[in-house]
């Protein structure tokens, strides 16, 4: 990190730490777990299944952006799993 107290937007923050680079401080990210206690995500969670929730682009969307809101993070990792691809060899 650098002492200098430039401006930068969170995506460039991001992109430059992941390459390596000097930033003015750290990022912080959350994984989509993150917001699994937030009151909001199990309201979605008592309408939609989880696989309906991974499957549908507007809902693991907006399950992702729950954390982000409310924590003010810099970065979210899109909610995703990671067992779709196993799932027709049953």
């Amino acid at each position: 990190m650098t002492g200098t107290t430039a401006h930068i937007n969170q995506k460039d923050l991001f992109l430059r730490a992941c390459r390596g680079e000097t930033t003015p401080r750290l990022p912080v990210w959350i994984m989509r777990q993150a917001g699994r206690y937030l009151p909001e995500y199990r309201e979605i969670r008592a309408k939609h299944t989880f696989l309906e929730v991974c499957k549908t682009p507007d809902l693991a969307a907006e399950v992702s952006l729950q954390p982000f809101r409310r924590l003010g993070v810099d970065v979210v990792i899109v909610f995703q799993t990671f067992s779709f691809p196993p799932r027709p060899w049953g």
